[in-house]
């Protein structure tokens, strides 16, 4: 039976914040109208403001936008107000829900802070099971904890509650088309298999970087930083699929296997190869300490230590408040051994995955420049999506709150492999704060601190 036979609730607890609004609604209305979600489908809001079922489908109507099913699709859209910590407001809710639908399969997305998982998870535990004619599915919201030790102690509380199988850890990146087309360019390509590993790439470097500030989240985000808010995740998920060996079969299990095996490869973060840094008038921001140590901007390199990257660095940069919005991989190979064109001008070749803004990706090669005999020039191959493919790129949300529903987890976070992530990066977590490191000041929207 297909995924869209079976009736299914989608409960967001969190329903009238910032990530409901901005991402999850929009992106539940474009599966509503691309006719991906099921046949039966309801959508209902819980969270602690108080609102009506037709305000809050006012609501859905204002964060869709002018959309031509943007009326019929707010029908399916119901609103429980509650508290998270309240067995009793989750009994009422499953109340609503079951009358209004009936034996259906229900995904719940906790669009709520992390420090109120557990609690929030006991309460759906109470009143919700998982059953021979129906599935229960949890999704979380990273960070999943602030270090190894209490992102264990998180893993341990919701699998006393929940199956390993019904939680969905969501790392949003996952869900980007290019990030979605790494296995795919190394896996379906005769032409970088070969090559990609010790012996031709000389290093690779991942970078996140974002033009704003903390935009009205620094109360939030000083709490966790740029290592443990970009780095731990994005970026080491990025890691994983650019340098794992490729899984026997395209399946979750088989797929996260090798993620892990690859992230167990690398030697951990040291204090030594690491640079953080704080944009002048972070302080200043509301909810920030005057002396916070938070780094806003963090540079280190890890090492490769198994046969495939024994040697190579990936170095890996996250930044807000730099000069530009960027998250790019630059793969550089080694120079050509002997080449008699060294003097000529020749480059070593590097590819470039752009995995946003304009999606793209592209081959550094040195070509021989017109009407000279030997004057070499760095030309670049592209691939611009929108270019290529007529398809409009799906949202990341809509590409995994789609998966969710179909069962289908080879996009999601698995326990182990969210352990051996925090494992890479806690001990220069420990260092940075037991020896008191000052992050170095850098100017808003430059290239951060030098």
């Amino acid at each position: 039976m297909s995924y869209r036979d079976a009736p299914c609730s989608i409960i967001i607890v969190g329903a009238s914040g910032d990530l409901s609004k901005r991402k999850l609604l929009p992106a539940l209305y474009s599966l509503f109208v691309h006719d991906q979600l099921p046949t039966e489908c309801a959508i209902f809001g819980f969270a602690r403001s108080e609102m009506s079922d037709q305000e809050f489908q006012a609501l859905v109507r204002e964060k869709v936008g002018d959309e031509p099913r943007v009326a019929e699709f707010a029908t399916l859209c119901r609103y429980v107000q509650g508290h998270y910590d309240s067995c009793e407001d989750f009994e009422r809710l499953r109340e609503i829900v079951h009358e209004a639908m009936p034996g259906a399969n229900t995904l719940f997305y906790m669009a709520i802070p992390p420090s109120i998982f557990v609690q929030t998870a006991k309460s759906i535990g109470a009143h919700w099971d998982d059953n021979d004619n129906a599935w229960l599915r949890v999704v979380l919201e990273k960070p999943f904890g602030r270090d190894s030790r209490s992102s264990a102690e998180l893993n341990e509380a919701m699998a006393s509650i929940f199956d390993e199988e019904q939680i969905y850890r969501i790392d949003h990146y996952l869900g980007k088309e290019v990030i979605q087309n790494l296995m795919v360019i190394r896996f379906a390509n005769r032409i970088f298999e070969p090559i990609w590993n010790r012996e031709h790439i000389e290093s690779i470097s991942i970078s996140w970087s974002e033009e704003i500030g903390c935009e009205g989240r620094a109360g939030y985000f000083d709490n966790y930083g740029i290592i443990r808010d970009v780095l731990q995740n994005h970026l080491l998920q990025i890691v994983a699929l650019v340098g794992m060996e490729q899984p026997l079969r395209l399946d979750a299990e088989h797929i996260c296997d090798e993620k892990v095996k690859m992230l167990c490869g690398l030697a951990p973060a040291a204090l030594e190869d690491t640079l953080v840094g704080q944009y002048v008038g972070y302080a200043e921001e509301d909810g920030v300490p005057a002396k916070s140590r938070t780094e806003t901007y963090a540079r280190t390199t890890l090492h490769g230590t198994n046969p495939r990257w024994h040697g190579v660095p990936f170095h890996l940069e996250a930044g807000k408040a730099l000069s530009g919005s960027r998250t790019e991989i630059v793969i550089q190979f080694r120079d050509v051994p002997y080449s008699i064109y060294s003097k000529h001008g020749s480059t070593a070749n590097r590819l470039v995955i752009r995995v946003q803004p304009d999606e793209a990706i592209e081959l550094y090669i040195t070509n021989k420049r017109p009407g000279h005999a030997r004057s070499l020039a760095e030309v670049k191959l592209d691939l611009l999506y929108r270019e290529e493919f007529d398809e409009v790129v799906p949202e990341a949300y809509e590409r995994l709150l789609l998966e969710v529903v179909r069962g289908d987890r080879s996009l999601f976070i698995r326990d182990d492999e969210l352990a051996v992530a925090w494992d890479l990066v806690t001990p220069l977590l420990d260092e940075l704060d037991a020896k008191g490191v000052k992050p170095k000041p850098y100017w808003f929207g430059s290239t951060g601190p030098e």
